[in-house]
């Protein structure tokens, strides 16, 4: 586990991602902010997202989510899309490709 904290950031998209969980917004929130001090507690992913990670939780009502992020310059955790489990990951490679593309 690294010694310093990560730098957490959401994509714009990521934070109406947030926004769209009204209720669970700040548990949701909690549980990401958890990356600023272990920016590997999500598991890697493979194929069309390999590079990036998921992190799993659960909110109110017991559904699962998922906050798919990358650790860039091993510095900073940034989070682009936040939402229930089902599908995430076919919505997550588009986002991904973009965010790729703006970091270079």
């Amino acid at each position: 586990m690294p010694s310093s904290r990560f730098d957490v950031q959401l994509t714009r998209k990521a934070e109406k991602d947030l926004g769209k969980l009204k209720h669970d917004e700040e548990r949701a929130a909690r549980e990401i902010r958890k990356l600023a001090d272990d920016p590997l507690l999500g598991h890697s992913l493979k194929g069309a997202l390999s590079g990036a990670r998921s992190l799993e939780f659960t909110l109110r009502g017991g559904g699962a989510f998922r906050a798919v992020y990358i650790v860039h310059e091993n510095t900073v955790c940034i989070v682009f899309i936040v939402g229930p489990h089902e599908n995430i990951y076919k919505k997550a490679e588009s986002r991904f490709a973009a965010l790729k593309r703006s970091l270079g």
